[in-house]
């Protein structure tokens, strides 16, 4: 092999090399940051009875909870959610949580929400309490289409992230279950190793997708 060949072998590959590089990590970097669309158009808390707050899936990015008439024993939960998922990205502007619950729990709601707020020391603005009944309850849970189900009490420790377009949002390669459509808030393990995960990726997605706007409105 000729010295000049070698040369313009080499030339060509630091020219070429950093390009098929970029490329790899473009595409890489594509996937990860977008995450499954499980379920399309679940049903808007909006349109539901007793949303006084007028609340809505639409336009936000919300961790949905379904917790009915088990206020009592969601303790544990909440302060899981709060300390894991909600201090870490309440500040990003379209961020909430959705926490659904029997219109007749609503003292048991506000003492909750003091625990929190002396417990952590957090401002809550961003949680939405909609008090409503346990039909639409089932109505709003039943349009997520998961494989999961609400006990006795219109209730589960499972919580959901919908997306600003009313998509369900999850995991459909799970290493653990396969199609992962809600986050156990019980499991401090399984908000940290996958919750968290999955939050930022949604919001990374949302942050590139305003980058990208700004860029084409800017041009």
């Amino acid at each position: 092999m000729s010295k000049d060949f070698k040369k313009y072998l080499i030339l060509a590959f630091l020219f070429f090399f950093p390009i098929f590089f970029y490329v790899f990590l473009s595409t890489g970097i594509n996937n990860f940051a977008k995450l499954p669309v499980l379920t399309e158009k679940v049903m808007d808390i909006k349109d539901i009875e007793g949303n006084k707050l007028q609340a809505s899936f639409k336009d936000k990015i919300s961790i949905v909870a379904f917790w009915g008439g088990d206020i009592n024993n969601k303790k544990s939960e909440a302060l899981n959610l709060n300390q894991k998922i909600y201090k870490r990205f309440y500040e990003f502007q379209d961020f909430q949580f959705v926490i659904m619950h029997n219109k007749n729990e609503s003292e048991a709601i506000e003492n909750l929400k003091s625990e929190l707020v002396s417990g952590v020391g957090v401002d809550l603005k961003k949680w939405k309490f909609i008090p409503t009944t346990q039909s639409n309850i089932k109505l709003i849970f039943e349009s997520f289409n998961t494989n999961l189900e609400l006990d006795n009490n219109f209730s589960t420790p499972y919580v959901f992230i919908v997306d600003r377009a009313l998509s369900l949002r999850g995991r459909d390669d799970d290493e653990d279950i396969g199609m992962l459509y809600g986050f156990n808030s019980q499991s401090v393990a399984d908000i940290n190793n996958k919750m968290v995960d999955d939050v930022k990726i949604i919001l990374a997605e949302y942050r590139l997708a305003l980058k990208k706007n700004d860029s084409l409105f800017n041009e």
